[in-house]
């Protein structure tokens, strides 16, 4: 009997499943081998499974030709997705969760990182008055972009400490360099931020740091639990119409997360592009080694992390309080069970 694509299609919406089981009349081939990948702030430290997969060839390895289009923060990846300029998004888990909410169906098809990374820091000059959370009200705290996973951590220690999300303000600073600059220049009072940029405020001195996720002790004593962080989302459907595509992206994550597992931070150095270096690659080395511990081992987020997450929007997102997320409708796991075991 010949299985064709429309009859494999077709068994799988219904059996529900987004990924094939075995489908050899195309599965070697992409149906969208030319794809747009949205990202905000590819260089952090956050985002290195995506420049891993890219600069050591495992996209093409996959057949797959992927245009990555950097965006100043993830709720413009994610905006970008909701509209239709990107298939794909590398962007915070707990988006998946939040679109859920709001009856759009985008799923996570691969966990890239485990813990946040994220740290919130105050300026040091600041470091006597503003001891924790609980401080931050009228304080201007700078994040990648209103909104991202960076913001909403922020606003997240904020509320558990006893305030309210709006009683700092929340300013974009960006990703890099400007990141950077923003703490220097004085232009917020607290940051909330991922490496390399909060290594480089911590060397130069600039910096106290108040929470740090990039550990699992810190993400535990923030959140309760592990929380899945970077992720790669997109819309279910554009899993169930390009099932071998999905597989193919995932399979080179994967990679990158088998690569990374025990990387020397060198090799790491002199794979990335120049700039990621911020001007300092001893600095950088010491970021990758801070930030190392929070890649995914297994490309799979925990139902206890997904969990935590969930709980964390809810107590921050008065949208969110009274949902009721299907949370296994936020993960398909067939696709990275599928790229473990080199199926």
């Amino acid at each position: 009997m010949t299985l064709t694509r429309r009859d494999a299609l077709a068994a799988l919406a219904v059996s529900g499943l987004a990924v094939p089981a075995a489908l050899p009349a195309f599965a070697q081939t992409a149906e969208k081998p030319n794809l747009t990948l949205g990202v905000g702030g590819k260089a952090l430290l956050y985002y290195l499974p995506l420049t891993i997969a890219e600069k050591k060839g495992y996209f093409k390895e996959q057949g797959l030709n992927v245009e990555i289009n950097d965006f100043g923060g993830g709720a413009k990846s994610l905006q970008a997705l909701v509209g239709g300029s990107v298939d794909v998004v590398t962007g915070a888990y707990e988006h998946t969760i939040r679109m859920q909410a709001k009856g759009q169906d985008i799923r996570a098809v691969i966990e890239l990182g485990r813990f946040p990374a994220i740290t919130i820091a105050v300026r040091k000059d600041l470091a006597d008055k503003v001891k924790s959370a609980a401080d931050f009200k009228g304080l201007k705290i700078g994040v990648t972009a209103p909104g991202s996973s960076t913001a909403l951590t922020a606003q997240y220690a904020m509320v558990k400490a006893g305030l309210k999300a709006t009683d700092a303000a929340i300013i974009g600073i960006g990703a890099g360099a400007s990141a950077v600059a923003a703490i220097k220049q004085k232009q917020v009072d607290v940051i909330s931020h991922l490496d390399p940029v909060t290594s480089k405020l911590e060397a130069d001195g600039d910096i106290v740091a108040l929470i740090d996720t990039r550990t699992e002790a810190g993400t535990r004593a923030l959140f309760g639990g592990s929380n899945p962080a970077a992720v790669l989302y997109l819309k279910n459907d554009f899993a169930e119409k390009n099932p071998v595509t999905t597989q193919k992206l995932v399979n080179a994550f994967m990679k990158s997360l088998k690569w990374l597992e025990t990387a020397k931070p060198e090799e790491v150095a002199d794979l990335v592009p120049e700039e990621y270096l911020l001007g300092d690659r001893p600095l950088y080395l010491r970021a990758f080694k801070n930030s190392q511990e929070a890649y995914s081992r297994t490309g799979i987020a925990t139902p206890d992390g997904m969990k935590s997450m969930y709980d964390s929007l809810k107590l921050l997102d008065p949208e969110l309080t009274n949902s009721t997320v299907d949370l296994s409708k936020t993960f398909i796991e067939s696709f990275a069970k599928k790229a473990q075991s080199g199926a």
